[in-house]
């Protein structure tokens, strides 16, 4: 089954906080979403919650949807989230910032379906997380808490495990909770492609989108590249000059990523690596008014990730 890479690019939206902090503190936005490739190994201490250490990161499958209905349940089932409740409550003032991570099911390929299903998982979590807070309040907690949201590529979430599960139904997943005891500042999803090579851009004649026998040593340099590092992909983001309407800008500029698409499957790059962004005439680097400015506007950038 075909697997869809997630893509959004990262952003903070401003969106109320939930964070409990020090009064007079300024509150920082709950929602942090980006394209974060995370795998269970990037975590030293998964699964691993009957001590806590105040260096670590930690993660639970707990769906934090369950959240919400705190204030009437009788008795609470916080599974193997329980032992983080349990240490919270012996200790004095914990720094500890907790983020719900979700994703968007990957076989959903309809753009406005997924910036729909975005939004709504944004709004369950915050939601969900806001429930949370609430009842750590009315529980007199004395640990400091912040919150995020954050959007998780699911296939990179599950590492190699995902070619041999299958995706679950729902259109919106719970990944589950992340958590950071301690006050050092931290990355909280690394990105895998940190330090990768950078690449220079491929350029087309305005209107077209003829790949130049110029750029071979370059395809066959990413080509070399990818082949040597099978757990990174690449992004090629296609671009235009602002001479065409919007959908034939659009049009060309994936029509010239395909084109580098098509080159790199030639070096025997697997086009489940391949991803591939039209973005028409948006982000000018050069004068759109000159020849030579549209030149550096008809680009594909090409992104490890």
């Amino acid at each position: 089954m075909k697997r869809i890479v997630l893509v959004t690019l990262v952003a903070l939206l401003a969106i109320p906080s939930v964070t409990m902090a020090q009064k007079g503190r300024k509150e920082v936005s709950p929602i942090i979403e980006g394209k974060q490739k995370v795998r269970k190994t990037d975590y030293d201490s998964v699964w691993k919650f009957t001590t806590f250490n105040s260096k670590k990161i930690y993660y639970c499958d707990f769906d934090y949807r369950t959240f919400k209905d705190l204030p009437t349940a009788r008795e609470f089932d916080f599974g193997n989230f329980q032992p983080v409740l349990n240490f919270l409550s012996t200790q004095a003032r914990t720094p500890l910032l907790i983020c719900a991570a979700y994703a968007i099911n990957p076989d959903v390929t309809d753009k406005a379906k997924r910036i729909k299903l975005k939004e709504k998982a944004e709004a369950q979590a915050v939601e969900a997380m806001k429930g949370y807070v609430e009842w750590m309040a009315d529980e007199k907690y004395k640990n400091k808490i912040q919150i995020r949201v954050a959007q998780v590529d699911y296939r990179y979430w599950w590492g190699d495990a995902f070619w041999d599960m299958e995706v679950p139904s729902d259109d919106i997943l719970a990944v589950g909770l992340v958590m950071f005891f301690g006050s050092r500042k931290i990355n909280l999803f690394p990105s895998i492609a940190e330090g990768a090579p950078t690449f220079k851009p491929i350029k087309f004649f305005p209107n077209d989108a003829e790949l130049l026998d110029s750029y071979d040593p370059l395809i066959k340099e990413v080509a070399d590249y990818l082949k040597q590092n099978e757990k990174m992909e690449v992004l090629l983001r296609g671009y235009s000059d602002n001479t065409g309407t919007e959908m034939y800008n659009e049009a060309i500029s994936h029509q010239r990523a395909t084109e580098i698409k098509k080159a790199l499957i030639k070096h025997n790059v697997a086009p489940i690596r391949i991803e591939i962004e039209a973005l028409g005439a948006i982000n000018p680097v050069g004068d759109n008014n000159t020849r030579e400015g549209r030149i550096e506007n008809n680009r594909v950038e090409i992104i490890i990730q």
